[in-house]
């Protein structure tokens, strides 16, 4: 987006007019995985078109959520504000398709792993996120079959360490147990990584549009 000029200093932040995520942003991004192709060539390596759409899909809402977290960082937004937001996005992308549409499963799995993304965002808004990753991940894992809602917790503990900076390691996805919903939030993780990279510079002065 291209920089906006200067407002004065009594005038509205333009905060008040960023859209985020839009239904018709979720119902085109749904038309275009609809027409999508997820088998492909079975004798070919390439991956499959529908899911480099998909990886797409995901990226696009990743970024789109941690922009809102970026602004809240910058001082452009209130906690409340942030929440508020957030909450919004969440609505649109967490809705439940008809079971009879073609790509339902699908998008339940997007909506799944994107779980720990909002879970990660809001823990980030409440501060408490203290612990090393490594040792978180060993501990969600150790956890997840047994009690989800605290593998969830420690997700969104890695996840708020890392849109605060945090470093990361592609290993942390390798496991030697079978996987579990802490596997999909993990992958979900790394997307944010790149997403957060992706936003260093994002709005960062006051005034601007990006």
């Amino acid at each position: 987006m291209a920089m906006a000029k200067k407002r004065g200093q009594n005038q509205e932040p333009m905060k008040l007019f960023y859209i985020f995520y839009s239904e018709e942003r979720w119902n085109n991004w749904l038309a275009t995985l609809r027409e999508s192709d997820f088998e492909g060539d079975t004798e070919g390596e390439e991956m499959p078109e529908g899911f480099q759409v998909l990886k797409s899909f995901v990226e696009d809402i990743t970024i789109s959520v941690l922009k809102i977290v970026k602004l809240y960082q910058n001082g452009r937004f209130t906690k409340e504000e942030t929440l508020e937001k957030l909450e919004g996005v969440e609505v649109i992308v967490m809705q439940p398709l008809p079971e009879d549409d073609e790509i339902a499963e699908i998008v339940d799995g997007v909506q799944l792993s994107l779980i720990a993304l909002f879970a990660s965002c809001k823990t980030f808004l409440e501060g408490a996120f203290e612990g090393e990753t490594k040792a978180l991940v060993k501990e969600g894992r150790e956890v997840a079959a047994e009690d989800p809602e605290a593998a969830l917790e420690i997700t969104g503990r890695i996840g708020a360490q890392i849109i605060d900076g945090g470093k990361w390691s592609a290993t942390f996805l390798k496991s030697k147990t079978e996987p579990t919903i802490f596997d999909e939030w993990l992958a979900e993780i790394e997307t944010m990584v790149d997403a957060v990279k992706s936003l260093k510079k994002f709005d960062e002065e006051p005034g601007d549009a990006s």
